[in-house]
């Protein structure tokens, strides 16, 4: 062996015992959090995952799938709010729950739902409503004005009895896409009707599951999720950058 292999050698050998010790380190100051954190608040007995962040000494605690909180190398402060790069102007930590909260959009239980398709249909939507929400009402009037596109409603009754009776009427209805329009666009009550209404619990557990607390609450195809009533212009621009990853 030459000595220029030798000496590649050692700086291999060397850059790797960098790398298990940089490690070894990491688990155990990870561990040490947990561990305190566990003890002093037994809410956080079950982190998800703990992580650095771009901020010298924090570490993001990750519970409950999407919630984040943030804490020092010991887990001896706790604190829960929004991590901002002042340099880039991002706020990392909505960015971070954003991601967290997406959805594959093709894994959505589509049989839950009823579809419009409108023109083309080439681009989708899905969006979760409640039928007494007054901005599902404004959203879907500015819908309207949207072409094609192929929208999926999931009825999330959770309002109030008077949300749960409209939405079992509408989803029973002959037609639901005219029963849902002539009750959110016309303000015509859906008749009375009867069926099976399972899908109804379904979609509430479902948004359970994956915190959607408000409506309306849209997914585009590339699993983003947008919160509350938006215009006509922010519905095209989302869908015009709305891609499939």
């Amino acid at each position: 062996m030459n000595f220029l292999s030798l000496t590649a050698g050692v700086k291999h050998a060397a850059l790797a015992g960098l790398l298990a010790c940089s490690l070894g380190s990491a688990l155990a100051q990870e561990a040490l959090i947990r561990k305190n954190l566990a003890e002093r608040l037994p809410t956080l007995s079950k982190i998800d995952e703990v992580s650095k962040t771009p901020m010298n000494g924090l570490y993001e605690i990750r519970v409950n799938e999407s919630d984040i909180f943030y804490t020092d190398a010991e887990g001896n402060f706790l604190l829960q709010g929004n991590l901002i790069d002042t340099r880039a102007r991002r706020n990392l930590t909505e960015e971070r729950v954003e991601k967290l909260s997406a959805i594959d959009f093709e894994a959505l239980p589509l049989k839950d739902a009823f579809t419009q398709v409108r023109g083309t249909g080439k681009r989708r939507l899905a969006v979760f409503e409640d039928p007494n929400c007054g901005y599902c009402k404004r959203f879907e009037r500015d819908l309207q004005q949207v072409n094609d596109v192929t929208i999926h409603t999931f009825l999330i009754p959770i309002l109030g009895a008077d949300s749960t009776e409209k939405s079992k009427n509408i989803w029973c209805a002959k037609d639901r896409n005219k029963a849902w329009l002539d009750w959110m666009v016309r303000d015509q009550s859906p008749a009375k009707t009867s069926c099976d209404t399972s899908a109804l619990e379904r979609n509430v557990a479902f948004s359970k599951k994956h915190k959607i607390t408000g409506t309306p609450t849209m997914f585009f195809v590339d699993g983003s999720r947008v919160p509350g009533a938006i215009g006509v212009d922010q519905i095209e621009k989302t869908l015009a950058s709305a891609k499939i990853k």
